[in-house]
């Protein structure tokens, strides 16, 4: 193994042309970021409001804890997110209690860490969503009796009136309030962020855990484990599964959030590397190697498709 903390490690071509690879991500997704969440956002809510239409990237409060299914009570979303909260802790423990913290070395860790994050602060949101849902129910109840009441103890109304009445447009008072929707806060947009910044990273560790490291740069004598197969399939599963229940929206803009947590896995460990000499977490990350710069391309390109999986999937939702 060379030794990564020597200057000659890194002052090369190999790591120039890595480093532009970053570089060149990292420009890409705080450009979109500034022009879609921060520089536009004033001017295209009041371009979008001109012209009636949702502002790009909106979200609504009631959407972070309703279900995509009409029919479905909120309630069965706050059950499923607090199972899949749960399994995933638990995981989590018993793998930091059997291999120690050095396992958060690897992107697959930071990865389920961060899905486990998600389904608990999705199920903060489920809880709060509850609570305003059946507190909404209750008063619609009670005004529901309370009309039912007046109507019991009032006078019959004369035939002619009420003949009139029923060719009597209604007016604006007896149909009520417009309802405006609540856009969401910040711990909503913070959740749509993580949300899809997982959807990416699960499709990422997964796929190449599956397809190119367990096949191609394992050991023969390498055998899974219960605990490798649940870290590299259930934090995909269960965030399949939320997908289809829940109503978050997925624009494809917030793919720079998932671009810039993959890049900065990637200079935290050549951080490390630089401070400490040790093995690689993955031996594509090895910048010793002639095809480090193709490595880290390929890669990068990989997260294209496991972003744009999930997208689809909420598109055709």
């Amino acid at each position: 193994m060379d030794d990564t903390t020597v200057l000659s490690y890194w002052l090369n071509w190999r790591f120039f042309l890595c480093a532009l690879w970053v570089l060149i991500a990292v420009t890409a997704a705080a450009i979109v970021i500034a022009k879609y969440e921060v520089v536009n956002k004033k001017r295209r809510k009041q371009q979008d409001d001109e012209l009636d239409v949702e502002p790009v990237g909106i979200l609504y409060d009631d959407e972070t804890w309703r279900t995509s299914i009409k029919w479905l009570h909120p309630v069965w979303l706050l059950a499923y997110r607090l199972i899949a909260f749960s399994v995933l802790l638990a995981i989590l423990s018993i793998n930091l209690a059997i291999s120690g913290p050095g396992v958060l070395f690897y992107y697959t860790q930071w990865t389920f860490v961060l899905v486990t994050f998600y389904f608990g602060l999705a199920s903060s949101l489920s809880i709060y969503g509850c609570y305003q849902y059946w507190k909404k129910v209750g008063v619609s109840n009670i005004n529901h009796v309370d009309l039912d009441a007046e109507r019991a103890t009032s006078t019959a109304p004369l035939i002619e009136e009420s003949s009139i009445s029923q060719h009597m447009p209604m007016k604006p008072s007896n149909l009520g309030e417009i309802r405006v929707r609540k856009a969401a806060g910040l711990w909503g947009y913070s959740c749509q962020i993580i949300f899809q910044i997982c959807a990416g990273a699960v499709g990422l560790t997964d796929s190449v855990f599956w397809f190119i490291i367990y096949p191609f740069l394992t050991p023969p004598t390498y055998k899974l484990n219960y605990l490798n197969v649940s870290l590299h399939s259930l934090n995909i599963v269960f965030l399949l599964i939320d997908v289809i229940l829940n109503r978050l929206r997925f624009p494809l803009f917030r793919l720079a959030y998932f671009v810039l947590w993959t890049c900065i896995f990637v200079i935290f460990q050549w951080i490390l590397h630089a401070c400490v000499s040790m093995r690689w977490p993955y031996i594509f990350l090895d910048l010793s190697s002639p095809y480090a710069p193709i490595w880290y391309l390929g890669v990068g390109l990989i997260l294209l498709p496991a972003f744009g999986v999930f997208a689809l999937i909420v598109k055709c939702k």
